[in-house]
Order: C-alpha cells, then structure tokens, then sequence
C-alpha cells in the first residue's frame, strides 16, 4: 500500500538540496555481495547491494541508509550481519551509488514501496523465507517507518538515528520553515505514523547525536503503537559514530531484536501477498 501524505513543500528544490547529498558510486560490491538493479518507474532504476546468510530461512534486513551515504559505505557491514545469519539489503534513493533520478521526499517514499514489492518477489525467487523487517538510519527512518506503519508484509522495524519532527532538523540543516511556509503537518508525519505500527520496534539512538537530538528518539519511542518495542541510548556516541564505538556489540544486539521478531510474529507463512 503506497502512501496517501503529500510532500509537495519538501520537494522543493531548496529543501530537497538541504535533506538529499547524492553522489555517484561505481564501487563494485565485495566478494559475497551482490549488486542488484529495482526499477521504481520507467527509465528509473535504484541500486541494491545485498548480502546473503548461507541459511535460506535467515531473516531480511532491508537498509534505508542516510542521506550522505551509498550502500557501498556498508560494505564492511554487510558481512557482520551474515555472520549473524542476517540477510543484509541496502538500497540506494535516486541519484546515489549506481541509481539515476534525482532525489525528492515524494520519490523516495512512493520508492521506499516499490523496493519492498522488488525485495520480497526476489526473496522468494531465490528460495529465501526469512521474516522481512525493515531498518532506516537518520532519513532512511522516514522510509523504514512509512513502511512499517503501512506494509503487511514488515514483520519489524529498526531505527537508528531517526527523525521524530521535521521542522527541528530543517533548522539544524539550515533552513527557515516559516519563511518557507512549511508547518509540521507538511513534514514527513513520522510521528503519526509510528503510532499506528504494530510490530516489534527497535529504536536506537546517540547520546550526543548533534544533528537528530536525541530527545527525538524518546518521542518515537513514546508515541509507537507497538506492545513489543525497545529502546537504546549509546553511550558517548554522536550521529555518525554509534557503529565505531558498539562494534560487533550492534551486530549482536540487533541479532537479538530479531530473534524476538521471529518469536512475536510466528511462523512465516508461505506465498508472496498483495
């Protein structure tokens, strides 16, 4: 189910060159990673970098990544999620890494579906019948929520630096939402769509983040309608430095969140649904 909210005054050019830092990436994928091309429309197509655990019943972590970022910057990551036995998707917004487009807030998340419908008819293509959660890192949080709050097919949802209100961070980056004419209700509505998500919820969040404070992270964490949800301040880290300082302890903890996925949701059924 795509998305109903419209994001007209987000899209605008100065906005969208205030939230979007696309860059091209040739980086070939790692040994044991594949690239993969999901055409969202016609003449567009974003790139996927996937790595896959040897169990085909691993769960699927499907990675929206931050707005600076490519999917190659998660090449030394990937393989840390297989030796979890987590399957590891990343997917590039248009105009990054080996996507074409250019980026808007509307794209992104009527995008953010399309990826999903491409991901889980190619799991199932390669035999793969893992549960499907979805995990978003500071703006890849307005992807991972959207989906969670509307797709049947998420199991959970992990975030990482996520956003809460939209016009706090169009400030920190920069712009005046007043003079822009923007409000609240024309952000990314991740608020209100938290409190409609029913599934296991893993928040996790800086204790210094500079950019997302994190008194946005326990706003998430309040207003999520899941029974099941968590949260985690990382001691001493800063927006860009959780992964540096936790080590193989991320990987382990989000390994952890995942097994209770698996316990809440039950056995997977079978079959690709609508």
């Amino acid at each position: 189910m795509e998305q109903t909210r419209t994001y007209e005054k987000l899209d605008r050019p100065a906005v969208t060159a205030a939230l979007f830092y696309p860059r091209q990436d040739i980086t070939p994928p790692p040994a044991g990673a594949q690239d993969q091309a999901i055409e969202v429309e016609a003449g567009v197509t974003l790139g996927a970098r996937v790595f896959l655990a040897p169990d085909p019943a691993a769960v699927n972590l499907l990675f929206f990544h931050g707005n600076g970022e490519v999917v190659a910057d998660y090449d030394d990551a990937g393989p840390q999620y297989t030796a979890q036995g987590i399957n590891f998707l990343a997917v590039d917004y248009r105009g990054y890494g080996h996507s074409t487009g250019a980026p808007t807030v509307s794209a992104m998340l009527q995008d953010a579906h399309r990826v999903l419908h491409w991901v889980r008819g190619w799991l199932a293509k390669e035999g793969r019948t893992g549960h499907l959660v979805v995990m978003g890192r500071s703006l890849g949080s307005v992807s991972a929520i959207e989906l969670a709050a509307s797709e049947e097919a998420v199991a959970g949802l992990i975030v990482e630096s996520g956003i809460a209100q939209t016009l706090p961070l169009l400030r920190t980056l920069g712009l005046d939402p007043q003079a822009l004419g923007i409000t609240e209700s024309d952000g990314f509505g991740n608020l209100e769509k938290i409190a409609t998500v029913q599934k296991p919820t893993y928040i996790l969040h800086a204790q210094h983040d500079q950019i997302i404070p994190i008194v946005q992270a326990e706003e998430l964490q309040s207003l999520c309608g899941a029974r099941s949800k968590e949260f985690q301040m990382i001691p001493g880290a800063d927006h860009n430095n959780i992964l540096a300082l936790t080590g193989k302890l991320y990987f382990q903890a989000i390994k952890q969140f995942l097994k209770r996925v698996g316990k809440s949701h039950g056995p997977r059924r079978s079959g690709i649904r609508g």
